[in-house]
């Protein structure tokens, strides 16, 4: 112990008698020898003694030995051990102490009051802000990257692990800032020591977080290539934790990331994907591998999220549909053993595979669960949905793919919505209630046949009694009462199932039992939360029998209605009973996504679908729900003289064809709309090419400054001309769509006068003034959606001026470089002249030389066997004396 101590007081340079230090003085004087001292080892001493104290004493070390530390690094790079200790120290610092058993720690002295033992969890965020505030730092440890020393490169990784952790848009922007910063990273993934390559992925997955610029950088560096290289080697599913990193940072690339999703499509990385899908009967699921698949059917997910652009989103799944994925992910949705957390998944991805496109729909179809007899898939779902014992997940999962099975595939629906009805709806479980009603209304949706059809299916519900309509047994059901869940399910599905369907409303009012239950229920005063809610969608339900009713039903016209709300309810206890929806915090969460993100079976109260339809008709219920007497309108004709009733019908006559040539103008104006976002989503295809072209150029750039583009300049220039030719072609086909634009607005305007023109003439004539108002709202939305039009083709304007200036620039950058590369080639040819020239003269020499040895008699090779090399001058001096 004594010799300890005095090796301590060694490092410390003070007298083994005198009494103890604070943790401060010694940090002070270990930071003052590291800056001093002129001898290398006492500079490493000083620097084991402060990673040691750094373990525990984290505060002092970092407020007084940063700077020292970095110094370092700059100064004593040749010398690897003294560079060991000043990195981990950094990392102590950084990231907190890491137990360490390889090493004796330096003994340190004892009793120091300090209250670094105490630090607050952000001391690392406010040493690391210290240090990526000089980017030179951060430059540093990307140069102490190429040293290929373990014990330099492996403590560098950490620490830069360290800081994208605790800092990581600042430090992602130094890395940008760095030349080649990104690819020095990537190089450690190709190192062969696992340790390293191990944690260069934990660095990415932290580098790639929410930075397109990184993650288009990474992509071009070949990640797909060595991510799924890595996945192979380590055994797909079957690996460890590294396959999960490499799967984590591959989503990270593909994340709302288009460019990235189009590059890894076409570089046909999603057939690199099925082998992991290869999933053996009587698998025995740890937990690595059920992680691992997790991550693999999210990556899946990522390229065909309905987020992603339609185009990229439509490619991807005809890509997986070729390629056999799909039938991957159904084999493994139809297999036995499956963990259900997998099996969720499993269903979450094959819904997003098939969403909106109709060959994969058409697929799914096809497939049979392997039962005897055997039964459709959707079917078996269907089953599983309703069975209250599943997971609640897997249920939420599973209505989230009959959802994408209906989408925009009207054919099957006839097959599959009758289905439904076979349990859930006499089922004793709220939820299954909710499940079996939304998923029945999906199947309606902007569907007028279909809810037509619906109405002629008759139930029996008791034995030895008349079967009743569907619509009749969903009615009833709703006034017994009962969970919450199963109210607000049905009455979603009534109010689905009315809308834009008059037929459906006239059979719904001719019960005579619904109109009264809804006038009660939103007439209530009184009621928590959920009975709040329930009163307001029994509002919207009002509302839709008032504003889809065609009269057919004398007792319930729309005005009867209308005046039934004023009477037993009250005009504004209805409109704030139906505004209770939208304030709902449920509706708030379920507007933003198609899918369920529930956490609770408590939580479920609404769906996607009927927030959509509830947001597009609550203006048209609450306009229709406004009473408007005839007399208001168009005044009493029976008192009108003959000649006031035959202007009156002239002015009838001009608003008539008033009527026809705003409509008229609506067609053409759609029409234009509609060609306007063609050459819109044209420019957006345009740019997104322009953007992959600068991305291109920008790599080119970077291999430019490697050693190896120097072999070849002529190679490299190929390249930025065709892309500068490419990027001319585009820019006229934009400016000719610009004028395209420019056309369309002219003709926008000229119909715009003469509607104007129109409009003021039937104002003049002060009769049917609010029909004209009306039409002038109607107009004057138009008006604005040509406005919002004008305002997003100037935005596109500027943006593609903004990207034509930048990639001149780029060119002209280009241009440059190839000026110095011509250069370098002059200067190589001109001495390789200079050599020639001295090679002529050897030669001639040589001819010399052979003259005058065949002169003195001397033996003669041949010319291709003599070299001027081999011959002596003393030879030829005897020769001479001789």
């Amino acid at each position: 112990m004594d010799f300890l101590k005095s090796g301590w007081n060694t490092v410390l340079g003070t007298n083994p008698d005198t009494s103890q230090p604070s943790v401060a003085e010694t940090v002070e004087k270990l930071v003052e020898r590291v800056e001093s001292s002129t001898l290398l080892e006492d500079r490493r001493d000083a620097c084991r003694a402060l990673k040691s104290l750094s373990k525990t004493y984290r505060l002092e070390v970092g407020a007084q030995a940063m700077d020292a530390l970095t110094y370092v690094l700059q100064n004593d790079s040749s010398d690897t051990e003294i560079m060991s200790y000043a990195i981990d120290t950094l990392n102590y610092v950084i990231s907190g102490p890491v137990d360490d058993m390889t090493e004796n720690p330096v003994p340190t002295p004892t009793p120091m009051a300090t209250t670094s033992g105490a630090a607050s969890p952000d001391l690392g965020v406010q040493f690391t802000e210290i240090f990526v505030k000089r980017k030179e730092n951060v430059a540093l440890l990307l140069e102490l990257l190429a040293e290929y020393d373990f014990k330099v490169r492996w403590p560098s990784v950490k620490l830069l692990i360290g800081l994208l952790r605790n800092k990581l848009r600042d430090c992602q922007d130094c890395i940008l800032s760095y030349p080649m910063g990104v690819s020095r990273l990537m190089d450690l993934l190709a190192d062969s020591r696992e340790v390293i390559r191990n944690d260069a992925l934990l660095l990415l997955v932290h580098l790639t977080r929410s930075n397109a610029n990184i993650q288009k950088i990474v992509a071009f560096e070949n990640a797909f290539d060595r991510l799924l290289e890595i996945v192979a080697e380590e055994g797909y599913s079957d690996g460890g934790v590294v396959v999960e990193d490499c799967l984590i940072v591959l989503q990270n690339l593909l994340k709302l990331n288009s460019s990235n999703q189009n590059f890894f499509k076409e570089g046909s990385y999603i057939q690199r994907l099925l082998p992991f899908l290869d999933i053996p009967n009587a698998t025995v699921w740890s937990a690595q591998k059920a992680t691992n698949l997790l991550f693999m059917l999210q990556v899946i997910r990522t390229l065909v999220s309905p987020n992603n652009p339609l185009q990229v989103t439509t490619s991807c799944q005809k890509v997986m549909q070729q390629s056999g994925l799909l039938e991957k992910l159904c084999l493994i949705l139809m297999a036995s053993g499956i963990p259900a957390d997998i099996l969720t998944e499993t269903i979450n991805a094959v819904s997003e595979v098939i969403r909106g496109n109709h060959h994969n729909q058409e697929y799914f179809s096809t497939v049979n669960a392997p039962t005897v007899p055997p039964k459709p898939a959707i079917v078996v779902l269907l089953m599983s949905m309703v069975n209250e014992k599943q997971p609640f997940e897997l249920r939420c999962a599973v209505l989230y793919c009959f959802q994408c099975f209906l989408y925009k595939n009207e054919l099957v629906v006839a097959v599959t919505a009758g289905q439904l009805l076979c349990g859930g709806l006499f089922s004793a479980d709220g939820l299954s209630n909710w499940f079996v009603s939304v998923a029945l209304g999906h199947a309606l949706v902007d569907n007028t046949t279909q809810k037509e059809q619906l109405l002629r299916v008759q139930l029996a519900t008791d034995a030895g009694t008349a079967p009743v309509s569907l619509l009749k047994h969903c009615s009833t059901i709703l006034q017994i009462g009962g969970n919450f869940q199963k109210r607000i399910s049905l009455l979603m599905l009534l109010c689905t199932w009315l809308s834009h369907c008059p037929l459906a409303v006239q059979h719904f009012l001719n019960i005579p039992t619904n109109i009264p239950y809804l006038t009660s229920q939103v007439g209530l005063v009184e009621g928590d939360d959920l009975e709040i809610l329930i009163q307001g969608i029994c509002a919207f339900l009002l509302g839709i029998c008032i504003h889809f009713n065609d009269n057919s039903v004398p007792s319930f016209t729309k005005e009867d209605l209308c005046q039934l709300i004023v009477k037993r309810i009250g005009l504004e206890i209805f409109l704030d009973k139906l505004g209770s929806i939208s304030k709902n915090e449920s509706y708030s969460q379920a507007v933003q996504r198609p899918q369920l993100s529930y956490k609770r079976t408590e939580d479920v109260l609404f769906d996607y679908e009927f927030c959509r339809l509830f947001k597009s008709l609550e203006g048209l219920v609450i306009k229709a729900s406004q009473s408007k007497p005839g007399d208001l309108v168009n005044g009493p004709e029976s008192n009108m003289t003959a000649d006031e009733h035959r202007l009156l019908n002239q002015y009838k006559e001009v608003i008539r064809e008033q009527d026809q040539q705003l409509t008229i103008i609506r067609r053409e104006f759609c029409v234009l709309k509609e060609e306007h976002s063609r050459i819109l989503m044209q420019m957006q295809e345009q740019s997104s090419h322009i953007q992959q072209l600068k991305d291109h150029n920008a790599l080119l750039k970077a291999q430019k400054s490697s050693p190896l583009s120097h072999t070849d300049p002529f190679a490299s220039n190929a390249s930025p001309v065709t892309n500068s030719n490419e990027c001319n072609e585009h820019m006229i086909q934009i400016r000719n769509l610009m004028q395209d634009i420019q056309k369309r607005d002219n003709d926008i305007a000229f119909l715009r006068n003469e509607l104007s023109l129109k409009v003021q003439e039937s104002q003049e004539s002060g009769v049917q003034e609010l029909q004209i108002e009306s039409q002038n709202s109607q107009y004057e939305s138009l008006v604005n959606e040509n406005r919002e039009l004008h305002e997003l083709t100037a935005k596109l304007r500027d943006d593609l001026n903004v990207n034509e200036k930048n990639a001149l620039k780029e060119m002209e950058s280009i241009g440059s470089d190839r000026h110095k590369l011509e250069s370098e080639l002059d200067t190589v040819r001109k001495e390789q002249e200079d050599l020639l020239v001295l090679l002529t003269d050897q030669d001639s020499k040589l001819r010399q030389y052979k003259k005058k040895l065949k002169e003195l008699g001397q033996t003669i090779e041949d010319d291709d066997d003599i070299d001027i090399n081999d011959i002596d001058e003393s030879d030829i001096e005897s020769a001479i004396i001789n």
